[in-house]
């Protein structure tokens, strides 16, 4: 996704290409944050691959008018609040009872304000029930409500055939029974639905084994261990791995998963500017300078956590400056690849193949198999003694059931045909497909004008909606024309940059992609949508590198 002057973001900075004499482009790379040219004498370069990242600013008046509906919008909520306590309005929240009015309350009026009068104005726009499977094609339970969203009911008509573009169905996997999935039913006969036990009882199964090393195999590690649970593979790992006297480094826009595992490691966290280098190399240079607060002993273990692919800023992680930063400073580096491994990489192995690296330069691996694998659950991978440590000290294996032995068998059946084992090329040319829709779909909105965040290679695209009421009518008016989207708001992005997230999958055809296409250029000229002006963020802590200053 180049810029309108022809550049193109790397680490995080914008830089314009050249032509040189020899036909060749200049690349400037970042190295600890000095700008350096890229050598050419034959030695690894600190930047083989151009990050090509898109974060644009909304116009002035856009976000004027953004505040200015959230303002009016909690002025009726006041209001209404005011009706409610009087009894003119009846009041829908859960409130306590008058026998516990001297308790310390249990539901807190004021945290609840936005959930009550904001979100429940348009919350018809999630939580919609889906009949079928989710493949680019799914069908949608109609409901209805009489009460402004605080019960629905349903209508017994079904939408059929709504394009799906907000399931990270990455690879299409996910979908309804074929004879390609019989490995599957057989799984089922003989093993059963569950386990009925942990990993450390009687709970790991031959198919357990025969998944940990195919996903070691596929990975290029050591070892591999996988989770019923992709969310608690974060979770309940990282307090297995770090603790009290440890130093946890966390990207600013980490999925809640990693910060509720750093949060319940006990270890001392402290946040980086997304995909910033430099303030990570400032966090990291204080932690080795002057260690931890009032002793000023040395950190037990620094554990850096970033993701492959940010799930709503659609950016990648600037991985080859990070692993730099962690071998200068002896850290270790932790990666969440949910949204990146199967969708990212020539044959979808995630951020270290797109960046040409070496898996071992990574400490802890981490991926879930919910998105590209069409399943469920997560693993970590690495080191064989890091494996063999989480076998005995991880919560998840301690007191978490196992993985299902069907959901094994369809992680199984996944990895063999992305990695051509079934003796098929089905599985390359689906990431193939992939990129091809994702770069595709990417450019086609950029040059309608709608403003776009992250990496071209990024299968997650966020479209910035901005206004609350764009939210809303933009959900509705989309479902009308028979396409599923996912719109996003506060508090699980900035309060000004309300969105929607597609998510691209190989199994969208072109012609679906057109017509989706389609519907948001009408949708864009109806609602007002199409801010682009190609001007860098007004969050300079999104790409540049020279913002690195933190909040106490």
């Amino acid at each position: 996704m180049a810029n309108p002057g022809g550049g193109a973001v790397c680490n995080g900075k914008l830089h314009n290409h050249k032509k040189q004499s020899n036909g060749s482009q200049s690349r400037n790379c970042t190295k600890n944050g000095i700008v350096k040219e890229a050598q050419q004498n034959g030695k690894p370069h600190f930047c083989d691959k151009l990050i090509v990242e898109s974060f644009e600013e909304a116009p002035l008046h856009v976000m004027v008018f953004t505040y200015m509906g959230y303002g009016i919008g909690t002025l009726f909520g006041y209001l209404r609040d005011f009706l409610r306590n009087w009894g003119i309005e009846k009041c829908n929240a859960a409130v306590e009872r008058k026998e516990q009015k001297d308790f310390v309350p249990l539901y807190q009026d004021f945290e609840n304000f936005y959930t009550r009068n904001l979100y429940m104005r348009i919350r018809d726009n999630w939580n919609r029930p889906i009949c079928s499977a989710p493949g680019p094609l799914f069908d949608v339970m109609e409901r209805v409500s009489d009460d402004y969203n605080w019960t629905f009911r349903f209508t017994g008509r079904v939408i059929k055939d709504v394009i799906n573009m907000g399931s990270y169905n990455f690879l299409g996997l996910a979908a309804k029974y074929d004879e390609s999935m019989r490995t599957i039913k057989d799984v089922l006969e003989v093993y059963g639905t569950g386990v009925a036990s942990t990993r450390h009882e009687m709970g790991t199964l031959d198919k357990h084994k025969e998944l940990e090393d195919l996903v070691a195999k596929f990975l290029n590690v050591e070892a591999a261990m996988v989770f019923g649970m992709g969310f608690a593979t974060n979770s309940m790992n990282i307090p297995a791995l770090v603790g009290k006297g440890c130093l946890i480094l966390s990207d600013e826009l980490n999925h809640t998963s990693l910060v509720l595992g750093a949060r319940l490691s006990g270890a001392t966290i402290r946040i980086f500017k997304h995909n910033n280098t430099q303030s990570l190399e400032k966090l990291l240079r204080d932690a080795v300078i002057y260690g931890q607060p009032r002793t000023r002993r040395a950190w037990k273990k620094i554990l850096i956590l970033v993701e492959g692919v940010y799930s709503m800023e659609g950016s990648i992680v600037h991985l080859p400056q990070i692993i730099a930063l962690k071998k200068k400073y002896k850290a270790y580096l932790y990666i969440d690849e949910a949204h990146s491994i199967g969708a990212v990489g020539p044959t979808g192995r995630g951020v270290t193949e797109f960046f040409g690296l070496d898996p071992h330069e990574v400490d802890v691996l981490m991926g879930t198999f919910t998105k590209s694998f069409g399943a469920s659950g997560g693993y970590i991978a690495g080191r064989k003694d890091l494996v063999d440590y989480l076998r005995v000290h991880s919560h998840s294996a301690v007191y978490a059931s196992s993985m299902s032995p069907p959901i094994a068998e369809q992680i199984i059946r996944s990895l063999k045909l992305i990695m051509g084992l079934d003796g098929t090329t089905q599985g390359l040319q689906r990431v193939q497909q992939l990129a091809k829709n994702t770069r595709y779909f990417r450019q086609r909105l950029q040059e309608m004008g709608f403003i776009i965040y992250g990496n071209e290679n990024a299968s997650v695209v966020p479209l910035l909606l901005y206004m609350p009421g764009k939210v809303a009518a933009f959900a509705r008016h989309m479902l009308e024309k028979k396409i599923g989207v996912v719109v996003v708001g506060f508090p699980a992005t900035p309060l000004a940059e309300a969105r929607a997230r597609f998510c691209v999958s190989a199994a969208h055809t072109r012609e679906m992609l057109d017509t989706v296409l389609e519907a948001l250029d009408e949708m864009g000229d109806l609602l007002q949508l199409k801010y682009s002006r190609h001007k860098k963020s007004a969050r300079p802590e999104l790409y540049d590198e020279t913002s690195f200053e933190l909040e106490d």
